[in-house]
């Protein structure tokens, strides 16, 4: 076993029993985050893993200035119209944060971007170093300016605990108002003349449950509840259509969905039902002009499009009827156009549906909406691509973000006129980065029932083979991960690496069904899918030494995989890593566990789900046996993973298994993103990367 501080010995161990098993949690005491022993303990980690890891602090401050020195640091987005105004942001030099700003607009074309200095007539709404002063996080929630463009609500948080406080703005006078709302979730929503701002808050385990209505000039606590969801598998969340012309206050569990509108000009008003909440339908609604878009899935695995009128929304008439082979993933409406996001084969697409100019003022039929309808096309063999920073309901281009794992983030315009992509523009990637040095491409594991796994690869063309390979993976929530650019990523490539992307079900890369396939009491495909995707890139001669990372439920899949398969890794990158399971899934008072129990099963009341879960929750099921390294990232402040799951985990792997080191580092004053300051994340992915090349050259 593993030799280094053990938890402190004072601590008594816990008793649970379920289902008539009974399991000794001698970690437990780990949970009280108000206990001093407990920040003890998390501290004498930290300086554990600091003196394991001291050697590398010249590599970790290589691999930081290289992303540093690949990234432009002043930078300005491409504006994004809304109204009178082209809105966008920027970074500058040596400061952590963005700055978000606005131009005045003349027509769909955007200014010109620059790489410095400000765009003439440049007004600041939000500058984050400002607002984050000396704070060690900041982060804003919501930024949302009201339709006439006059005034600005936005939140922010200075724990990473993801509770945050609501502001308001006059940007004419650029005032704050003394209208101020604590302990408010994410999102919110302007009615349509700027006097009333809807909101969400949280109950006790962190699910947005209420919606209330603020009138502006009134106290918070005169605020009126609009509604409240009692239902505790249900989230709430609210917003304002692309036209302004309504307000869309959804609930919505990870497999039902129920919508409420009002009208945004009656702020005041009952909102009213679309349809009553079914077990297993979802769906979404989209204004567009004289009638409603939904996209749902009854009776239609990958989701149907349909079109409702609007004095009865709940009618669905069908429009782009399910196909086996494509995921609807979403609708976007505007006063010319709609706009379908899709998945097929692997990779997202785009289709357009113009709206016929003859259509006698009424909606046009069915067939002549389809016989309009084309899709864009794309270059290269594996990319993503999707719809970005569209707010205005009235133009001529469809504003499109595109990557792939060798193309830099890009802008692009479609020109729905000429049908035509206009890019720009791509992120730059300073020191002389050439796509043409790298190429991708996809590989397919088999896995053990047989089913074909993707798996994305990038590499140098002059990297050797075999090569050290990062292999990740995530398969949760229908989550997809698809081929994407990093410039952090380059440090490992140029030193000879591949990075791979294991697809593994529980995913939404294939399609629903690849998600239904990965979650529940089939949720150890997931597993096996990984593992699979390892032995086929050693057994094709891409990897020898391979170093599998993931975070969240991502973390679930490392910890998982590291019990399945030890032998098959060199080492394990688990970050904020979902890592005790069946402990919080069994446990209704923790932060969104029973939200959670349509993914993994409720495992309190159902027997075969306890039993299930048991077989692969990675702290149940660590055995005396040889590990590879392992370094779990965490944050004090996650309201998502609690820091305790991977502190009781690195605890268990010391006292039971062989091999290791078995690393943990937690950050003291971040949530479940990590370190908000931009150079700070810098310098945390750099620690990651300098542990993986260690790993990958050994």
């Amino acid at each position: 076993m593993s030799s280094h501080i053990p938890p402190l010995a004072k601590k008594v161990s816990s008793e649970r029993t379920h289902h008539g098993d009974t399991v000794i949690d001698e970690y437990a005491w780990l949970t009280d985050k108000e206990d001093p022993d407990t920040i003890a303990y998390l501290q004498q980690e930290n300086e554990y893993l600091k003196q394991e890891t001291s050697h590398l602090e010249e590599l970790q401050e290589q691999v930081f200035q290289e992303i540093k020195g690949r990234t432009q640091e002043t930078d300005l987005s491409v504006p994004s119209r809304k109204g009178a105004w082209w809105y966008f942001s920027r970074t500058q030099e040596g400061k952590q944060y963005g700055i978000s700003c606005r131009v005045p607009a003349d027509g769909d074309t955007p200014p010109v971007v620059t790489a410095d200095g400000t765009l003439p007539g440049e007004q600041v709404l939000l500058d984050g170093n400002e607002l984050a002063g000396d704070s060690e996080f900041f982060s804003v929630g919501t930024s949302a300016v009201t339709p006439d463009g006059k005034l600005l609500a936005y939140s922010t948080d200075y724990k990473g605990d993801e509770r945050f406080t609501l502001t308001f703005k006059d940007l004419e006078t650029g005032e704050k108002l003394s209208d101020e709302i604590v302990g408010v979730f994410y999102g919110g929503a302007w009615s349509a003349d700027g006097t009333t701002f809807f909101y969400t808050r949280v109950d006790d385990a962190w699910r947005p449950f209420q919606v209330y209505r603020h009138t502006l000039g009134t106290a918070a606590d005169e605020d009126v509840l609009v509604y409240e969801e009692s239902d505790e598998r249900f989230w709430v969340g609210i917003g304002l259509t692309r036209s302004e012309k309504y307000l869309v206050m959804g609930a919505g569990s990870k497999i039902t969905s129920e919508v409420r509108i009002l009208d945004a000009e009656n702020p005041a008003g009952e909102f009213t039902v679309v349809r009553r909440r079914v077990t297993g339908v979802e769906y979404g609604i989209e204004h567009a002009g004289d009638r409603f878009f939904v996209l749902h899935n009854e009776n239609a695995e990958n989701f149907e499009l349909a079109t409702a009128p609007l004095d009865d929304p709940g009618a669905w008439t069908p429009l782009i009827e399910h196909r086996e082979d494509t995921r609807l993933l979403e609708i976007d409406a505007f006063a010319t156009h709609a706009v379908v996001h899709f998945r097929r084969s692997g990779l997202t697409g785009i289709r357009i549906l113009p709206y016929p100019q003859d259509n006698g003022g009424g909606q046009p039929s069915r067939s002549r909406l389809l016989a309009s309808a084309y899709e864009i096309e794309f270059p290269e063999p594996l990319y993503d691509v999707a719809p970005a920073g569209n707010p205005e309901f009235t133009t001529e281009r469809l504003r499109l973000g595109y990557t792939s794992m060798i193309t830099p983030p890009s802008v692009y315009d479609y020109d729905l006129e000429a049908r035509e992509l206009i890019l720009l523009k791509q992120r730059p990637v300073l020191g002389g980065y050439e796509p043409s040095d790298y190429e991708q491409f996809r590989e397919w594991a088999t896995a053990e029932d047989g089913t074909k796994v993707p798996i994305s690869i990038v590499k140098r063309k002059d990297a050797t083979k075999p090569a050290p390979t990062v292999l990740y993976g995530y398969g949760s929530y229908e989550t997809s991960i698809d081929p994407s650019f990093s410039v952090a990523r380059l440090s490992l490539l140029d030193r000879g690496f591949a990075f791979a992307i294991a697809h593994v079900r529980g995913g939404g890369e294939m399609g629903r069904r690849w998600y239904e396939e990965g979650k529940l009491t089939r949720k150890q495909n997931t597993f096996t899918d990984f593992v699979a995707a390892a032995r086929h890139l050693k057994a094709s001669g891409w990897s020898d030494r391979i170093i599998a990372r993931g975070g969240s439920a991502g973390g679930l899949l490392m910890g998982a995989v590291a019990n399945l398969a030890p032998e098959e890794f060199a080492g394990v990158v688990a970050e904020v890593p979902f890592v005790d399971a069946l402990n919080t899934i069994l446990d209704p008072s923790l932060p969104l566990t029973v939200i959670e129990w349509d993914e993994w099963g409720d495992p309190l009341h159902n027997a075969d789900v306890y039993a299930y879960m048991k077989e692969y929750s990675p702290y149940e099921n660590v055995a005396a046996r040889t590990y590879p390294p392992i370094l779990a990232i965490t944050s004090l402040n996650d309201t998502r993973v609690l820091y305790h799951e991977p502190a009781k985990w690195v605890a268990r792997l010391r006292a039971t298994a062989d091999g290791g080191p078995f690393l943990l580092k937690t950050e003291m004053g971040a949530g479940h993103g990590g370190r908000s300051g931009r150079y700070d994340a810098w310098k945390e992915e750099a620690f990651a990367l300098s542990w993986i090349i260690e790993r990958g050259t050994k």
